[in-house]
């Protein structure tokens, strides 16, 4: 019997059933929250039709989602360790559909703005919730396959919501309409976890070590963590590596046209490869983590071939259809490193403190979208498109220096 289930009198099959159903339920409303990072992006050239706004329009919307999530996402951390990650997670999804209701009511970019700042408001909490639960009720065993799994959902997610939301808008012949579908999503999800309730109670099934941990950081300040080298450079891991995904997420589809003259529909689900090639990376990724004692090698090997897949579609020089594949297979090199890198915050952060350091570390991700969102639309609006993929390789150099730098750090 496992040493961790002998330790809490739990048989090995009882656990793994609790922690599939942890890992299952999590997913769902991992995704769920990625979802709602597309509310607006895949329905960009609508608004640009309907409301007459521009590409650096459209990346400020970007920008007001992320702003709002990273300062939320710190402070949620601080909250989620105080009183609990579930009550917060269903505050969370009630947002969205409060968002969706403002997107599908919308006249104008002042509309599209309150939607964006209530998705964003309502994504804020979810990697510190999620990660809690995860931390405390996932067996040590199942942990980096539980973070894998937490990845894919994501990818898949962004991947559904254009999908979802062009398809719809096309069939009903009316945009609004897929706001509906959104806020109908939102409200299932908070049904089933409502349901399934017992599965996702952080409150219940915390590890000794995480008891141990939470005991002695009890005896420091709370914002103690925040002296931590490491906490930073995870930090700004997260920073660099979002603003390479900004560049695919929002833009990708323009800039394609643009740099290869191709139609949009042929473009139009390249975020969708992306995510999906990125969700196969991932599965892969949590076998390789489980196998490799070094995280930042893994990092720096899955992210290198994702910038140099991007750096190629930047030349211009490949077929046009080849190269919007080729985008879409840089996703597989960023889902590969996902695992990787979740497993390396874990070692960052000090034990009782999960909560914190995963909200802090990943604002760097909604701040590398609100950044990185209004420079790529800039270069979209200066007819720039190559840019948009040399940029985003760029940045994912970055973000392989500072995963590396994590490991010094974290050095006597």
């Amino acid at each position: 019997m496992n040493t961790q289930t002998a330790t809490l009198g739990i048989a090995p099959g009882d656990q793994a059933r609790r922690d599939f159903a942890t890992i299952s339920l999590i997913g769902l409303a991992h995704g769920t929250s990625h979802f709602f990072h597309m509310l607006l992006p895949p329905l960009f050239p609508v608004f640009i039709r309907e409301f007459g706004l521009n590409y650096s329009e459209l990346g400020l919307l970007v920008s007001t989602f992320f702003i709002i999530s990273a300062i939320g996402q710190a402070l949620a951390g601080f909250l989620v360790d105080r009183t609990g990650a579930r009550p917060v997670l269903f505050a969370a999804l009630a947002c969205f559909v409060l968002a969706s209701a403002a997107a599908g009511l919308a006249s104008g970019f002042g509309g599209l703005l309150l939607a964006a700042a209530l998705a964003g408001l309502g994504n804020s909490p979810f990697h510190p919730v999620d990660f809690t639960i995860l931390n405390k009720r996932v067996s040590q065993p199942r942990l980096g396959h539980a973070f894998s799994i937490h990845g894919i959902t994501g990818n898949l997610g962004w991947a559904f919501a254009p999908v979802f939301l062009i398809g719809v808008s096309e069939a009903s012949g009316d945009w609004r309409h897929a706001y509906l579908g959104t806020a109908l999503i939102a409200l299932a999800v908070m049904g089933v976890l409502a349901l399934k309730r017992e599965a996702i109670d952080d409150s219940q099934g915390s590890w000794s070590h995480e008891k141990a941990g939470a005991a002695v950081l009890k005896d420091e300040h709370p914002m103690a963590f925040l002296r931590l080298p490491s906490v930073w450079l995870c930090f700004s891991f997260f920073f660099f590596g979002t603003a390479a995904l900004t560049a695919i997420q929002s833009f990708a589809s323009p800039a394609l046209s643009s740099l290869y003259g191709l139609e949009a529909h042929a473009t139009a689900f390249v975020v969708t490869g992306y995510m999906l090639c990125g969700a196969v990376g991932m599965l892969i990724g949590g076998f390789w983590v489980a196998r490799s004692a070094s995280l930042e090698r893994n990092i720096a090997i899955a992210l290198a071939i994702a910038a140099a897949l991007l750096s190629l579609a930047a030349t211009g020089w490949v077929p046009p259809l080849l190269a919007a594949g080729v985008v879409a297979l840089a996703g597989f090199g960023t889902g590969l490193a996902g695992p990787s890198r979740d497993m390396l915050i874990k070692r960052a952060a000090p034990p009782g403190a999960t909560g914190r350091v995963y909200g802090t570390v990943y604002s760097g991700l909604d701040l590398g979208f609100a950044v990185a969102a209004p420079v790529f639309g800039a270069l979209m609006d200066h007819a720039h498109p190559g840019g948009v993929f040399l940029g985003a390789a760029f940045a994912l150099v970055l973000a392989i220096i500072a995963a590396n730098l994590v490991n010094l750090a974290r050095k006597p």
